[in-house]
Protein backbone atom coordinates (compact mmCIF):
# COMPACT_ATOMS: atom_id res chain seq x y z
CA UNK A 1 0.00 0.00 0.00
CA UNK A 2 1.23 3.28 -1.29
CA UNK A 3 1.18 6.10 1.45
CA UNK A 4 1.70 9.97 -0.08
CA UNK A 5 2.49 12.91 2.14
CA UNK A 6 0.33 15.73 3.09
CA UNK A 7 1.38 18.43 0.72
CA UNK A 8 0.36 15.68 -2.40
CA UNK A 9 -3.16 14.91 -1.16
CA UNK A 10 -3.67 18.68 -1.18
CA UNK A 11 -2.47 19.08 -4.22
CA UNK A 12 -4.50 16.24 -5.47
CA UNK A 13 -7.86 17.68 -4.17
CA UNK A 14 -6.80 21.18 -5.64
CA UNK A 15 -6.06 19.49 -8.86
CA UNK A 16 -9.02 17.12 -8.65
CA UNK A 17 -11.60 20.69 -7.64
CA UNK A 18 -10.08 22.58 -10.80
CA UNK A 19 -10.93 19.91 -13.23
CA UNK A 20 -14.69 20.10 -11.81
CA UNK A 21 -15.56 23.51 -11.70
CA UNK A 22 -13.73 23.46 -15.66
CA UNK A 23 -16.19 20.74 -16.92
CA UNK A 24 -19.24 22.41 -14.90
CA UNK A 25 -18.27 26.05 -16.58
CA UNK A 26 -18.33 23.69 -20.12
CA UNK A 27 -21.18 22.72 -20.10
CA UNK A 28 -22.85 25.60 -18.89
CA UNK A 29 -24.34 24.45 -15.56
CA UNK A 30 -22.48 27.84 -13.73
CA UNK A 31 -22.73 30.75 -15.10
CA UNK A 32 -20.99 34.48 -14.11
CA UNK A 33 -23.59 37.02 -13.25
CA UNK A 34 -24.27 40.02 -15.36
CA UNK A 35 -24.07 43.18 -13.85
CA UNK A 36 -27.40 44.49 -14.43
CA UNK A 37 -29.65 41.15 -15.16
CA UNK A 38 -31.14 39.01 -12.91
CA UNK A 39 -30.11 35.95 -11.38
CA UNK A 40 -31.45 33.00 -13.37
CA UNK A 41 -33.25 31.92 -10.41
CA UNK A 42 -34.55 35.05 -9.84
CA UNK A 43 -36.85 35.41 -12.33
CA UNK A 44 -40.42 35.14 -11.37
CA UNK A 45 -43.14 33.29 -12.90
CA UNK A 46 -44.91 35.25 -16.28
CA UNK A 47 -48.19 35.16 -14.62
CA UNK A 48 -46.16 36.73 -11.27
CA UNK A 49 -44.68 39.31 -12.96
CA UNK A 50 -45.64 42.83 -11.87
CA UNK A 51 -44.50 46.44 -13.07
CA UNK A 52 -42.60 48.54 -10.57
CA UNK A 53 -44.47 51.64 -10.79
CA UNK A 54 -42.81 52.88 -8.12
CA UNK A 55 -40.62 56.54 -8.54
CA UNK A 56 -37.18 56.12 -9.50
CA UNK A 57 -34.77 56.69 -6.10
CA UNK A 58 -32.23 59.75 -8.48
CA UNK A 59 -34.40 62.73 -9.61
CA UNK A 60 -35.17 62.93 -13.10
CA UNK A 61 -33.43 65.35 -15.30
CA UNK A 62 -35.27 68.06 -17.33
CA UNK A 63 -36.87 66.74 -20.27
CA UNK A 64 -36.47 63.01 -19.33
CA UNK A 65 -39.86 61.01 -18.33
CA UNK A 66 -40.58 60.40 -15.22
CA UNK A 67 -43.59 58.35 -15.53
CA UNK A 68 -44.88 56.23 -18.43
CA UNK A 69 -48.82 58.52 -17.99
CA UNK A 70 -47.15 61.87 -17.86
CA UNK A 71 -46.85 63.62 -21.47
CA UNK A 72 -44.28 66.07 -22.11
CA UNK A 73 -43.12 68.10 -25.12
CA UNK A 74 -40.36 66.12 -25.81
CA UNK A 75 -42.48 62.84 -25.57
CA UNK A 76 -45.32 64.18 -27.62
CA UNK A 77 -42.69 64.80 -30.31
CA UNK A 78 -42.35 61.08 -30.44
CA UNK A 79 -46.35 60.73 -31.74
CA UNK A 80 -47.83 61.28 -35.18
CA UNK A 81 -50.33 64.41 -35.65
CA UNK A 82 -53.10 61.97 -35.63
CA UNK A 83 -52.12 59.79 -32.27
CA UNK A 84 -51.72 63.30 -30.14
CA UNK A 85 -54.92 64.59 -31.40
CA UNK A 86 -56.32 60.70 -30.17
CA UNK A 87 -54.57 60.90 -26.88
CA UNK A 88 -55.82 64.52 -26.18
CA UNK A 89 -59.59 63.77 -26.79
CA UNK A 90 -58.96 60.93 -24.59
CA UNK A 91 -57.18 62.66 -21.68
CA UNK A 92 -59.63 66.00 -21.79
CA UNK A 93 -63.06 64.42 -22.19
CA UNK A 94 -62.62 59.94 -20.54
CA UNK A 95 -63.85 61.17 -17.79
CA UNK A 96 -67.37 62.40 -18.81
CA UNK A 97 -68.35 59.25 -19.65
CA UNK A 98 -69.97 57.22 -17.45
CA UNK A 99 -71.00 53.42 -17.15
CA UNK A 100 -74.40 52.65 -16.32
CA UNK A 101 -75.72 49.76 -15.39
CA UNK A 102 -79.37 48.78 -14.18
CA UNK A 103 -81.99 46.57 -11.74
CA UNK A 104 -84.67 44.99 -12.94
CA UNK A 105 -87.61 43.14 -11.43
CA UNK A 106 -87.85 39.56 -12.04
CA UNK A 107 -89.85 36.55 -11.30
CA UNK A 108 -88.20 34.28 -9.53
CA UNK A 109 -89.59 29.95 -8.66
CA UNK A 110 -92.32 31.27 -5.94
CA UNK A 111 -93.60 33.43 -8.75
CA UNK A 112 -92.36 36.49 -6.77
CA UNK A 113 -91.27 39.78 -8.00
CA UNK A 114 -87.41 40.05 -7.07
CA UNK A 115 -84.76 42.72 -8.23
CA UNK A 116 -82.30 41.27 -10.80
CA UNK A 117 -79.14 42.63 -12.40
CA UNK A 118 -80.13 44.20 -16.22
CA UNK A 119 -77.89 45.20 -18.76
CA UNK A 120 -75.05 47.98 -18.85
CA UNK A 121 -74.12 50.48 -21.20
CA UNK A 122 -72.34 53.92 -21.89
CA UNK A 123 -73.54 57.45 -21.46
CA UNK A 124 -72.59 61.25 -21.75
CA UNK A 125 -72.52 64.02 -19.28
CA UNK A 126 -74.05 66.93 -20.91
CA UNK A 127 -74.55 69.13 -17.85
CA UNK A 128 -72.65 70.07 -14.77
CA UNK A 129 -75.96 69.80 -12.56
CA UNK A 130 -75.83 65.41 -13.29
CA UNK A 131 -77.62 64.96 -16.59
CA UNK A 132 -76.68 61.65 -18.63
CA UNK A 133 -77.86 61.44 -22.47
CA UNK A 134 -77.53 57.56 -23.54
CA UNK A 135 -80.01 54.91 -25.82
CA UNK A 136 -83.18 54.38 -24.65
CA UNK A 137 -83.05 50.55 -24.84
CA UNK A 138 -79.81 50.69 -22.53
CA UNK A 139 -82.38 51.54 -19.20
CA UNK A 140 -85.65 50.24 -20.79
CA UNK A 141 -87.61 48.23 -17.99
CA UNK A 142 -84.85 49.26 -15.61
CA UNK A 143 -86.24 49.62 -12.06
CA UNK A 144 -83.12 50.93 -10.65
CA UNK A 145 -80.55 53.20 -12.94
CA UNK A 146 -76.47 53.34 -11.46
CA UNK A 147 -74.07 55.67 -12.66
CA UNK A 148 -70.66 55.14 -12.05
CA UNK A 149 -67.95 57.44 -12.76
CA UNK A 150 -64.37 57.30 -13.86
CA UNK A 151 -63.01 57.22 -10.42
CA UNK A 152 -64.98 54.38 -9.42
CA UNK A 153 -67.70 57.00 -7.16
CA UNK A 154 -71.44 54.92 -8.04
CA UNK A 155 -74.39 56.99 -7.92
CA UNK A 156 -77.99 56.15 -8.01
CA UNK A 157 -79.77 57.84 -10.90
CA UNK A 158 -83.62 58.29 -12.29
CA UNK A 159 -84.85 58.42 -15.82
CA UNK A 160 -85.76 61.93 -16.76
CA UNK A 161 -87.10 61.71 -19.96
CA UNK A 162 -87.13 58.79 -22.84
CA UNK A 163 -87.22 59.51 -26.67
CA UNK A 164 -88.23 55.04 -28.35
CA UNK A 165 -88.65 56.79 -31.63
CA UNK A 166 -84.97 57.96 -31.37
CA UNK A 167 -83.37 55.41 -29.05
CA UNK A 168 -82.24 58.23 -26.06
CA UNK A 169 -82.92 58.92 -22.85
CA UNK A 170 -82.11 61.59 -20.37
CA UNK A 171 -80.94 60.13 -16.67
CA UNK A 172 -80.58 62.71 -13.92
CA UNK A 173 -77.79 61.51 -10.77
CA UNK A 174 -76.89 63.96 -8.30
CA UNK A 175 -73.37 64.80 -8.04
CA UNK A 176 -71.81 66.15 -4.52
CA UNK A 177 -71.73 70.07 -4.74
CA UNK A 178 -67.90 70.18 -4.71
CA UNK A 179 -67.62 67.61 -7.13
CA UNK A 180 -66.73 69.48 -10.78
CA UNK A 181 -68.15 66.68 -13.47
CA UNK A 182 -66.33 66.88 -17.17
CA UNK A 183 -68.96 67.54 -20.19
CA UNK A 184 -69.42 66.08 -23.09
CA UNK A 185 -69.88 69.06 -25.50
CA UNK A 186 -72.03 69.29 -28.41
CA UNK A 187 -70.92 69.18 -31.95
CA UNK A 188 -72.91 69.71 -35.38
CA UNK A 189 -73.72 66.43 -37.62
CA UNK A 190 -75.30 68.07 -40.23
CA UNK A 191 -72.01 68.90 -41.79
CA UNK A 192 -70.29 65.45 -41.74
CA UNK A 193 -68.71 64.16 -44.27
CA UNK A 194 -67.77 60.12 -45.16
CA UNK A 195 -64.03 59.69 -44.48
CA UNK A 196 -63.95 62.29 -41.62
CA UNK A 197 -62.02 60.82 -38.35
CA UNK A 198 -64.33 59.94 -35.47
CA UNK A 199 -63.70 58.66 -31.82
CA UNK A 200 -66.28 56.65 -29.80
CA UNK A 201 -65.82 56.12 -26.12
CA UNK A 202 -67.30 53.44 -24.08
CA UNK A 203 -67.86 50.58 -21.92
CA UNK A 204 -67.45 47.46 -24.19
CA UNK A 205 -67.82 43.87 -22.55
CA UNK A 206 -67.27 46.33 -19.27
CA UNK A 207 -63.88 47.14 -19.70
CA UNK A 208 -64.14 51.21 -18.72
CA UNK A 209 -63.69 54.01 -21.00
CA UNK A 210 -62.25 52.26 -23.70
CA UNK A 211 -60.99 54.59 -26.97
CA UNK A 212 -61.92 53.08 -30.51
CA UNK A 213 -61.27 55.15 -33.35
CA UNK A 214 -62.56 54.60 -37.16
CA UNK A 215 -64.25 57.15 -39.82
CA UNK A 216 -67.65 57.93 -41.10
CA UNK A 217 -68.55 55.26 -43.54
CA UNK A 218 -71.79 56.49 -44.37
CA UNK A 219 -74.41 59.68 -43.55
CA UNK A 220 -78.21 59.88 -43.75
CA UNK A 221 -78.84 56.42 -43.22
CA UNK A 222 -82.53 55.39 -42.18
CA UNK A 223 -82.33 52.44 -40.01
CA UNK A 224 -85.73 50.71 -38.81
CA UNK A 225 -85.88 49.64 -35.12
CA UNK A 226 -89.47 48.38 -35.42
CA UNK A 227 -92.95 48.22 -37.81
CA UNK A 228 -93.33 51.79 -36.17
CA UNK A 229 -90.30 53.11 -36.20
CA UNK A 230 -87.13 54.30 -38.42
CA UNK A 231 -84.37 56.45 -36.98
CA UNK A 232 -83.58 58.73 -39.53
CA UNK A 233 -80.34 60.21 -40.55
CA UNK A 234 -78.24 57.84 -38.92
CA UNK A 235 -74.22 57.70 -39.24
CA UNK A 236 -72.37 54.65 -39.96
CA UNK A 237 -69.05 53.90 -38.99
CA UNK A 238 -66.44 51.13 -38.71
CA UNK A 239 -64.83 52.70 -35.02
CA UNK A 240 -65.66 49.27 -33.33
CA UNK A 241 -68.86 49.37 -31.21
CA UNK A 242 -69.47 46.13 -29.01
CA UNK A 243 -72.68 45.23 -26.31
CA UNK A 244 -71.36 48.10 -23.71
CA UNK A 245 -71.05 50.65 -25.98
CA UNK A 246 -74.42 51.96 -26.43
CA UNK A 247 -74.92 55.22 -25.32
CA UNK A 248 -71.29 56.89 -25.50
CA UNK A 249 -70.45 59.42 -27.25
CA UNK A 250 -69.32 59.32 -30.85
CA UNK A 251 -66.46 62.56 -31.11
CA UNK A 252 -64.77 64.22 -33.64
CA UNK A 253 -61.27 65.13 -33.97
CA UNK A 254 -61.72 68.40 -31.83
CA UNK A 255 -63.50 66.66 -29.24
CA UNK A 256 -66.98 67.07 -29.75
CA UNK A 257 -70.25 65.28 -29.89
CA UNK A 258 -71.79 64.32 -33.20
CA UNK A 259 -73.37 60.78 -32.15
CA UNK A 260 -74.58 58.93 -29.81
CA UNK A 261 -73.39 55.24 -30.47
CA UNK A 262 -76.87 52.79 -30.63
CA UNK A 263 -76.51 49.87 -32.48
CA UNK A 264 -74.46 47.52 -34.99
CA UNK A 265 -75.17 45.40 -37.84
CA UNK A 266 -73.50 41.90 -36.91
CA UNK A 267 -74.32 38.16 -37.57
CA UNK A 268 -72.50 36.66 -34.92
CA UNK A 269 -73.02 39.95 -32.48
CA UNK A 270 -69.57 41.69 -32.32
CA UNK A 271 -68.76 44.46 -34.58
CA UNK A 272 -67.61 43.86 -37.70
CA UNK A 273 -67.15 47.47 -39.09
CA UNK A 274 -71.04 48.29 -39.74
CA UNK A 275 -71.93 50.73 -36.79
CA UNK A 276 -74.62 53.16 -36.44
CA UNK A 277 -74.94 56.62 -33.75
CA UNK A 278 -77.86 58.69 -33.59
CA UNK A 279 -76.56 62.30 -35.28
CA UNK A 280 -76.05 64.47 -32.62
CA UNK A 281 -78.44 67.47 -33.70
CA UNK A 282 -81.73 64.90 -33.37
CA UNK A 283 -80.24 64.53 -29.60
CA UNK A 284 -80.15 68.72 -29.19
CA UNK A 285 -83.77 68.91 -30.63
CA UNK A 286 -84.97 66.59 -28.47
CA UNK A 287 -83.13 66.67 -25.04
CA UNK A 288 -84.84 69.92 -24.02
CA UNK A 289 -88.17 68.19 -24.30
CA UNK A 290 -86.84 65.49 -22.16
CA UNK A 291 -85.70 66.97 -19.57
CA UNK A 292 -89.07 69.44 -19.06
CA UNK A 293 -92.00 66.94 -20.04
CA UNK A 294 -90.13 63.75 -19.59
CA UNK A 295 -91.06 62.66 -23.02
CA UNK A 296 -91.00 64.23 -27.02
CA UNK A 297 -93.91 66.87 -27.77
CA UNK A 298 -94.71 65.63 -31.33
CA UNK A 299 -97.77 66.40 -33.48
CA UNK A 300 -100.14 63.69 -35.24
CA UNK A 301 -102.72 63.29 -37.43
CA UNK A 302 -105.80 61.63 -35.57
CA UNK A 303 -106.29 58.83 -38.71
CA UNK A 304 -106.27 54.56 -38.01
CA UNK A 305 -104.43 53.99 -41.36
CA UNK A 306 -103.57 50.36 -43.02
CA UNK A 307 -100.22 50.06 -44.87
CA UNK A 308 -100.99 49.00 -48.81
CA UNK A 309 -98.93 46.74 -50.37
CA UNK A 310 -99.66 44.34 -53.43
CA UNK A 311 -101.64 41.87 -52.22
CA UNK A 312 -103.86 44.03 -50.22
CA UNK A 313 -104.49 46.02 -53.13
CA UNK A 314 -104.88 43.26 -55.19
CA UNK A 315 -107.84 42.17 -52.76
CA UNK A 316 -109.56 45.04 -52.79
CA UNK A 317 -109.27 45.27 -56.56
CA UNK A 318 -111.03 42.29 -56.75
CA UNK A 319 -113.55 43.21 -54.43
CA UNK A 320 -114.98 46.20 -56.26
CA UNK A 321 -112.80 49.15 -54.41
CA UNK A 322 -110.23 50.32 -57.19
CA UNK A 323 -106.99 51.88 -55.88
CA UNK A 324 -105.46 54.70 -58.07
CA UNK A 325 -102.04 53.42 -56.02
CA UNK A 326 -99.59 50.83 -55.10
CA UNK A 327 -98.03 52.55 -51.81
CA UNK A 328 -99.75 54.57 -49.52
CA UNK A 329 -101.66 54.43 -46.42
CA UNK A 330 -105.72 53.36 -46.67
CA UNK A 331 -107.80 55.70 -43.90
CA UNK A 332 -109.20 53.06 -42.19
CA UNK A 333 -111.04 55.16 -39.44
CA UNK A 334 -110.83 59.09 -38.91
CA UNK A 335 -111.53 59.97 -35.46
CA UNK A 336 -114.89 62.16 -35.19
CA UNK A 337 -114.00 65.77 -34.41
CA UNK A 338 -110.28 65.15 -34.78
CA UNK A 339 -107.82 67.26 -36.81
CA UNK A 340 -108.25 65.06 -40.32
CA UNK A 341 -111.89 64.91 -39.88
CA UNK A 342 -112.17 68.45 -39.71
CA UNK A 343 -110.01 68.71 -42.82
CA UNK A 344 -112.21 66.73 -44.65
CA UNK A 345 -110.17 63.45 -45.01
CA UNK A 346 -112.68 60.75 -45.17
CA UNK A 347 -112.40 57.23 -43.60
CA UNK A 348 -113.53 53.89 -44.63
CA UNK A 349 -117.41 52.73 -44.85
CA UNK A 350 -117.36 49.09 -45.48
CA UNK A 351 -115.88 46.91 -43.41
CA UNK A 352 -113.67 43.77 -44.29
CA UNK A 353 -111.37 41.20 -43.26
CA UNK A 354 -108.02 40.35 -44.30
CA UNK A 355 -106.95 37.17 -42.36
CA UNK A 356 -106.91 38.11 -39.22
CA UNK A 357 -107.48 41.86 -39.76
CA UNK A 358 -110.67 43.41 -39.84
CA UNK A 359 -110.63 47.41 -41.30
CA UNK A 360 -112.60 49.71 -43.21
CA UNK A 361 -112.19 50.37 -47.37
CA UNK A 362 -113.25 52.97 -49.50
CA UNK A 363 -111.57 55.79 -47.55
CA UNK A 364 -108.69 58.18 -48.62
CA UNK A 365 -105.45 56.57 -48.99
CA UNK A 366 -102.49 59.66 -48.17
CA UNK A 367 -99.16 59.20 -49.98
CA UNK A 368 -97.17 62.45 -48.46
CA UNK A 369 -96.98 64.21 -45.20
CA UNK A 370 -95.24 67.65 -44.72
CA UNK A 371 -93.62 66.77 -48.19
CA UNK A 372 -92.59 63.49 -47.53
CA UNK A 373 -93.45 60.35 -49.17
CA UNK A 374 -95.60 58.18 -47.27
CA UNK A 375 -95.49 54.12 -47.71
CA UNK A 376 -95.82 52.98 -44.38
CA UNK A 377 -96.51 53.29 -40.94
CA UNK A 378 -93.20 53.70 -40.26
CA UNK A 379 -92.97 56.61 -42.94
CA UNK A 380 -95.61 58.37 -41.41
CA UNK A 381 -93.93 58.26 -37.87
CA UNK A 382 -90.46 59.64 -39.75
CA UNK A 383 -92.72 62.45 -41.66
CA UNK A 384 -93.73 63.48 -37.93
CA UNK A 385 -90.81 62.96 -35.98
CA UNK A 386 -89.83 66.75 -35.91
CA UNK A 387 -93.20 68.25 -35.87
CA UNK A 388 -94.64 70.06 -32.71
CA UNK A 389 -98.02 70.24 -32.14
CA UNK A 390 -100.38 73.00 -33.44
CA UNK A 391 -97.98 72.83 -36.34
CA UNK A 392 -99.86 72.94 -39.68
CA UNK A 393 -98.65 70.65 -42.40
CA UNK A 394 -99.92 70.01 -45.77
CA UNK A 395 -101.17 66.37 -46.45
CA UNK A 396 -101.25 64.47 -49.97
CA UNK A 397 -104.54 62.14 -50.53
CA UNK A 398 -106.04 60.14 -52.98
CA UNK A 399 -109.69 59.76 -53.39
CA UNK A 400 -111.94 58.42 -56.32
CA UNK A 401 -108.86 58.57 -58.68
CA UNK A 402 -107.99 62.30 -57.88
CA UNK A 403 -105.25 63.54 -56.34
CA UNK A 404 -106.24 65.96 -53.35
CA UNK A 405 -103.83 68.05 -50.46
CA UNK A 406 -105.47 70.10 -47.63
CA UNK A 407 -103.41 71.63 -44.95
CA UNK A 408 -104.22 70.77 -40.90
CA UNK A 409 -102.56 71.83 -37.69
CA UNK A 410 -101.54 68.57 -35.99
CA UNK A 411 -102.50 67.25 -32.97
CA UNK A 412 -100.32 65.69 -29.97
CA UNK A 413 -98.88 62.68 -30.30
CA UNK A 414 -98.95 61.58 -27.02
CA UNK A 415 -102.94 61.43 -26.58
CA UNK A 416 -103.02 59.30 -29.83
CA UNK A 417 -100.77 56.79 -28.13
CA UNK A 418 -102.99 56.88 -24.85
CA UNK A 419 -106.08 55.83 -27.17
CA UNK A 420 -104.24 52.97 -29.04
Amino acid sequence: MRLYSRGQVVLFSVCSFAVALLAAFGLGLLRLPVPGKPAAGDAAPASLERYDTRAPAVPSEPGVISSPHILTADTLQEYTQDERENISVYERLNSGVVNITTEVVSINYFLEPVPSAGGSGSGSIIDPAGYVLTNYHVVKDAFKVYVNLSDGSRYEGKVQGTDEENDLAVLKFDPPKDRRLTVIPYGDSSGLRVGQKVLAIGNPFGLERTLTRGIVSGIGRPVQQDSKTIIRDMIQTDASINPGNSGGPLLNSRGEMIGINTMIYSPSGGSVGVGFAVPVNTAKRVVPDLIRYGMVKRGWIDITAIQLFPALVEFMKERGYPVPVEQGLLVSQARRNGNADRAGIRGGSTPARYYSSVFYVGGDIITAVAGKKVASIADLYSALEDTKPGQEVEVEYFRSGRKLTVKLALSDRADYRKQE
